[in-house]
């Protein structure tokens, strides 16, 4: 196995109202199929100790995790150096059953944004309502960041955690430093202005 690339080298944004930061390499493994079926619930506790989340959901146990993406589709998380393993787990649990479970850690990139103003960061980005009543730890959202497709999740506290593919990391990391540029706090999540 070839050594992982990071896709823009640790770039990291501490100067603003949101600290930004790329977290890859992270594994991710897309799974497709019958979410409701015995063999899915099964194959999924056993190869990430978790259940099948609820729509719009995502579980974490420390560095592992499923995220609802679509009625039919999971994404799955865990360390880069176990995908290898998870996928054969899957493939002998999900058997001849019609699923696809496909490694999709390279093609993607992973971003934290922490801080007082994460969501005031995000707001100015996605249409997503961000309130804190309304986007609580737990959710997940499969939205748009500007001109790009994204999925995001409150880590814990003020810390969001966000994938998008890796050929837009770039641009998604462009967003997010403007976006957190001092003295561009709204102050409309957030307690403090």
């Amino acid at each position: 196995m070839s050594e992982a690339v990071s896709a823009l080298k640790a770039a990291a944004f501490t100067g603003g109202i949101a600290e930004v930061s790329l977290m890859d390499p992270i594994g991710m493994i897309s799974v497709r199929g019958d979410l409701t079926a015995g063999y899915m619930k099964k194959t999924l506790k056993k190869a990430v100790g978790l259940g099948v989340p609820d729509t719009r959901s995502v579980q974490m146990n420390g560095d592992r995790g499923i995220a609802w993406m679509s009625p039919d589709e999971l994404l799955l998380i865990c360390p880069y150096d176990q995908v290898s393993d998870m996928i054969d787990t899957l493939t002998k649990g999900l058997g001849s059953n019609h699923t696809l479970a496909v490694n999709v850690s390279d093609a993607r990139a992973v971003f934290r944004i922490s801080g007082a103003h994460s969501r005031d960061v995000l707001a100015k980005l996605a249409p997503v309502d961000l309130s804190p009543a309304a986007f609580t730890p737990g959710m997940i959202r499969r939205t748009r960041l500007a001109q790009v497709p994204a999925a995001f999740w409150i880590e814990e506290g003020d810390s969001f955690r966000l994938v998008c593919f890796r050929s837009v990391a770039q641009y998604v990391y462009d967003l997010l430093k403007i976006a957190a540029q001092p003295g561009s706090a709204p102050a409309f999540y957030s307690a403090k202005p």
